[in-house]
């Protein structure tokens, strides 16, 4: 018996019935004037059949970020920040390495240099977090009645703390209930959320801007996650000193983590290609497509990540490289923060959660004790060959980023003269020419996987429907759920 279809494959098939129509408002109007005869026919013929429902495409996208303050050492402010937000009592989050260093010292000294401000440190955030870590810090901030919440550290330390607030408010809820769907039931947040103030330690998640956090599904192999922006930090605190410490390793997992924020949503289908319409404004999500607003921080991200970035992996202690790339980050947030991510990062939960199974991977300069492929890693791995594939959605698009990675302007010649069909190629070359630069692993096979693992990799990212469902010729073609595509695009992968 053939497997029930998803709710997301209904919907695509639906709006394949609506592709000859013309897309415009009017085409609703019985006094809309254009002359499509296809059209005409198409309703002539629906008469006699049985009525299809119609599944109308998204037609307005929203702007949200966290309120962001950047300089050098305004991390010491976080005390009176909390004392100014009336704070009863603070949860602190952080990391066992963190925890050691002087961010984390800093911000105890700001909140206990303010008259009565009690708070409590969680100092036992996993870096990438997994659901039975989640669950300890959510069981930790249970036992206490917090008002506010602060994070102090990398995107693992963020998202946990948006985790534990958001449980510390729906006591009785169970953490599947607001995973993203069809790996968790997807409820939406309806109540208000303690305020969470962001400090990051990293230039990469830029998870201080948004309404995102991502664990690792152990049981399945995979990540998924919460997006809501009733998750999003009230404020992130951007501070140019915080990221002096950390190895080179970390900075360039973290800044591919930018660069290919930055591509998917300059390149995700725009927001007017996504279906269903939501029947109310609190079921539109976080991720929309791709649209103007987004699309400006993206693109301003890209160019500073590709000039920045190679920068700091020859010399960590490049200030202006360091600054930049802090920048990039939360710029890159706001960008992937309404417009979304697509490919990379769908493909990258399972290469990072099989990981812990099967070839189990540590990534060198990584002070951990457990297996890792990091987030930014597994996300670039995939990179050349998914922008080959995505390029004919949008080739102008895919021009402007090959000329980016090319030090050039879209309108040098040895851009312009590229025909449409050939700027996924000339992409491609480029993306691995810049990874080979930083010294990333060329492909799978590189860190472990076998040619025998790919059908396990692309099982593990067809459930990532939030991020499948914004890939250009996936998410925007009917009745597609990309399973031929991603094996194609595993395979192109493996080695290159």
């Amino acid at each position: 018996m053939a497997p029930a279809a998803t709710r997301s494959t209904i919907f695509r098939l639906i709006n394949a019935s609506q592709h000859s129509a013309c897309p415009c408002h009017g085409c609703r109007s019985a006094t809309h004037n254009h002359s499509h005869h296809g059209v005409l026919a198409m309703n002539q013929l629906r008469k006699f059949a049985t009525p299809v429902q119609t599944v109308e495409k998204e037609y307005a996208f929203e702007v949200a970020a966290s309120n962001l303050r950047f300089g050098e050492g305004v991390t010491r402010e976080v005390g009176m920040d909390l004392k100014n937000m009336k704070a009863r009592k603070v949860g602190v989050f952080t990391d066992p390495i963190v925890a050691k260093l002087k961010p984390m010292r800093v911000a105890l000294e700001s909140l206990e240099s303010q008259e009565d401000l009690p708070f409590e440190v969680y100092d036992q955030v996993l870096a990438e977090p997994t659901e039975e870590s989640w669950r300890k810090a959510i069981a930790w901030a249970r036992q206490h009645d917090f008002s506010h919440f602060l994070a102090v550290g990398g995107g693992s330390v963020i998202d946990t703390a948006k985790t534990a607030n958001l449980f510390t408010v729906y006591k009785d809820a169970d953490l599947m209930d607001f995973v993203n769907a069809p790996v968790g039931k997807g409820l939406p947040i309806s109540q208000t959320l303690r305020p969470l103030i962001a400090v990051p330690t990293t230039a990469g998640t830029g998870s201080e801007t948004t309404g995102a956090a991502i664990f690792d599904v152990t049981s399945r192999a995979f990540k998924t996650g919460i997006a809501n922006r009733a998750l999003k930090p009230v404020l992130g605190i951007v501070d140019t000193v915080n990221t002096e410490s950390c190895p080179t390793a970390v900075h360039i997992s973290a800044g591919l983590d930018v660069l290919f924020h930055s591509l998917e949503s300059y390149t995700a289908i725009p927001y007017t290609e996504r279906t269903p319409r939501p029947a109310n404004p609190i079921l539109r999500p976080a991720y929309q497509g791709s649209n103007p607003v987004a699309d400006i921080f993206s693109m301003w991200a890209l160019r500073t990540t590709v000039k920045y970035l190679p920068r700091i992996a020859k010399d960590r202690s490049d200030h202006e490289a360091r600054s930049q790339m802090l920048l990039a980050a939360s710029f890159a947030g706001i960008g992937f923060g309404n417009a979304g991510v697509h490919l990379c990062h769908g493909m990258s939960y399972p290469i990072s959660g099989l990981n812990k199974k099967g070839p189990k991977y540590k990534h060198p300069g990584y002070m951990v004790d457990h297996p890792i492929i990091p987030h930014g890693v597994s996300v670039a791995l995939t990179g050349p060959a998914v922008f080959q594939f995505t390029a004919p959605s949008s080739p102008d698009r895919h021009r402007e980023a090959l000329a980016v990675f090319n030090g050039v302007t879209v309108t040098d010649p040895s851009i312009t003269s590229i025909p449409d069909s050939e700027v996924g190629a000339y992409l491609y070359e480029s993306i691995a020419s810049f990874l080979d630069g930083l010294g990333v692993p060329r492909g799978l096979k590189a860190v472990g996987y076998n040619q025998s693992d790919i059908s396990m990799l692309v099982e593990g990212t067809l459930p990532q429907r939030r991020v499948l469902d914004l890939a250009p010729n996936i998410g925007n073609v009917a009745g597609e759920d990309g399973r031929e595509h991603l094996t194609r695009i595993m395979e192109a992968s493996f080695q290159y």
